[in-house]
């Protein structure tokens, strides 16, 4: 199945400031979901974020959470979105099946969302290439054990590149020109 751009929205997964300095490749991975979140701007795809505990782990890291619109975040105290009923709400709201994640740490609450929103019904992809724990080894478990629940692995081009759909589509200029380089 192909990610739809009517039918998917974008979950950042507790991307936040007290952890971000231990995580693995940090500013790789910052880089890679701001790119994300760009282009599903660029496509009217709904953005969302999560933050757990923020008051103990600070906020979203700065440059995502210039990005995200301050009534898209929700903070929780339960690993997985999907178990958290607020943030389950904020997902149920946006009124689209796929559930496209990026976020931290890939084998909790990463993990844990995707698991819990495709027992729910949803149909996740996790964008491998904007996702990080802090040691490689839970990242490469987690997208393995994700893999075999039947989450969909996938780059963030896949996601860009599916929504996109094809070079006639009204954004294909915009895309090729400021995300292509």
């Amino acid at each position: 199945m192909l990610i739809n751009s009517d039918h998917s929205c974008l979950l950042v997964v507790d991307i936040q400031e007290k952890l971000i300095s231990g995580i693995h490749q940090s500013e790789k991975f910052i880089e890679n979901c701001q790119w994300l979140i760009k282009v599903a701007q660029l496509f009217d795809i709904p953005v969302m974020a999560s933050e757990q505990y923020p008051r103990g782990v600070g906020p979203t890291v700065a440059p995502l959470r210039e990005l995200i619109p301050e009534d898209c975040i929700q903070d929780k105290l339960i690993f997985s979105c999907a178990d958290s009923p607020e943030c389950l709400e904020m997902i149920e709201q946006q009124k689209r099946k796929q559930i496209v994640i990026v976020g931290m740490e890939s084998h909790v609450c990463v993990l844990q969302t995707a698991l819990r929103l495709n027992e729910l019904g949803k149909e996740v992809f996790v964008v491998a290439d904007a996702i990080s724990s802090r040691d490689p080894l839970d990242i490469e478990l987690a997208i393995a054990r994700m893999s075999k629940a039947g989450i969909h692995i996938v780059s963030r081009e896949m996601v860009a590149f599916e929504w996109l759909r094809g070079s006639g589509a009204p954004q294909f200029k915009t895309f090729s020109k400021e995300f292509l380089q």
